[in-house]
């Protein structure tokens, strides 16, 4: 067995032929591009795309397992010029009887069972052509379904302040699907404004399997967070056991944002438009006294948490903190394209690389940003309210050294 980088939430922006699909995703994630960008540039092995039941998608799989472009392996997902695996996944939103709405991505082994999936949301669903439409359905008859179809289900972005369980449906994801529920999810997927030791503050999520995936919007944002699978080989059947920590398969590893560099980190006041600069959980703006607000994810967590602090379980992987290339200053169009030259894709700069040789490629300021990146030492500023966080050059800023 050997390890595999893996990133389980990629959107499409539009099909081959330039359909919509994810309105709010570039143009040119295609669902081959993706396969090509995770093969040649990033270094990903397992690649899940989260919008392949739309049918004009599923044109698209099709035609490219007929070219011999892709080919549907044995273990489940399709083969990309025998680099990388793609996983067929469906974002859907689904709705609670209090209108509450959150996401969730189920995963299927091959086209077959997927198209019996859609097949199921047809009456359910007014678009099934764009991503992560409306299900008119709860999230555990969404989970009953898919496992219906031969389909595996893992709560998305399960603290963002929209379209999340925690963050806008309910304080327990047993309250949603069920105390006997949880032991059917797959795995349940933090987002970028979490990680796990924020999410072991919470009792019931300590017997599942918890990912970091990059939820891309465009090619140079995927693998931004990612996962590092020990697997005998790239097939969604090693996948499932490595979730299920079963055969010796399991997640040896989750990277990702410091949470800071999140959208969503912390409370944000829409009237005064800044970051509630206070200790969380900040559940109004302390500046102006209201609660017109985007609460943060830090700041939810706080708000229901059981533990004060972490209590991670025995099974639960190391989480890296780690600045993709892209969030670096300085690192352009220009100087990522010398580091994939030098060194193939991103996965070996951020991994491999020595000191040494990436001073030889960008000289010794960058090559200094790009290990503080890889250590997780870089000063960041802290994102909410829709607006990333950001790496900074000091630690002079209040938020950075308060450490928020």
């Amino acid at each position: 067995m050997r390890e595999f980088y893996a990133d389980l939430h990629i959107h499409i922006g539009r099909t081959s032929t330039g359909k919509s699909v994810k309105i709010t995703a570039a143009r040119d994630l295609t669902f081959e591009n993706i396969a090509k960008e995770c093969a040649e540039r990033k270094g990903i092995a397992l690649a899940g795309i989260v919008d392949c039941g739309s049918p004009a998608v599923i044109e698209d799989i099709d035609a490219l397992v007929a070219s011999g472009e892709m080919v549907e392996l044995p273990g489940g997902g399709l083969r990309y010029r025998e680099t990388t695996t793609v996983l067929l996944g469906c974002e859907l939103e689904t709705v609670e009887e209090d209108g509450a709405a959150s996401h969730h991505v189920s995963y299927f082994p091959t086209r077959e069972q997927l198209k019996v999936f859609v097949g199921f949301l047809r009456r359910l669903v007014t678009n099934l052509d764009l991503s992560s439409q409306r299900c008119r359905v709860p999230a555990r008859q969404l989970l009953r379904m898919a496992r219906t179809a031969g389909g595996v289900f893992m709560p998305a972005h399960a603290f963002t302040p929209h379209k999340s369980p925690y963050g806008r449906c309910v304080s327990r994801l047993g309250e949603m699907f069920g105390e006997d529920g949880l032991d059917r999810l797959a795995a349940v997927e933090l987002g970028l404004s979490a990680d796990s030791y924020l999410a072991d503050r919470i009792a019931e999520l300590a017997p599942l399997t918890l990912l970091s995936n990059s939820d891309a919007h465009s090619l140079p944002k995927i693998a931004r967070e990612y996962n590092v699978l020990w697997l005998e080989e790239a097939t969604m059947a090693e996948v499932l056991l490595a979730l299920q920590r079963s055969g010796g398969r399991k997640v040896v590893a989750n990277y990702g944002l410091d949470p800071r560099l999140g959208k969503y980190h912390r409370t944000f006041c829409l009237d005064c438009e800044e970051i509630a600069p206070v200790e969380p959980p900040a559940l109004s703006c302390p500046r102006c006294g209201g609660t017109h607000i985007v609460k943060g994810v830090l700041d939810r967590i706080a708000e229901i948490a059981d533990y004060p602090e972490p209590r991670p379980p025995q099974h639960r992987p190391p989480y890296h903190y780690q600045v993709p290339l892209q969030f670096l200053p300085g690192v352009g169009a220009v100087t990522l394209g010398k580091l994939l030259n030098r060194f193939g894709t991103e996965m070996r700069v951020l991994h491999e690389a020595s000191p040494d040789d990436l001073r030889l490629v960008v000289g010794t300021k960058l090559a200094e940003l790009i290990i503080e990146a890889r250590e997780g030492t870089l000063p960041l500023l802290a994102g909410g309210g829709g607006r990333y966080g950001k790496a900074v050059s000091d630690a002079s800023d209040t938020q950075v050294s308060m450490g928020w």
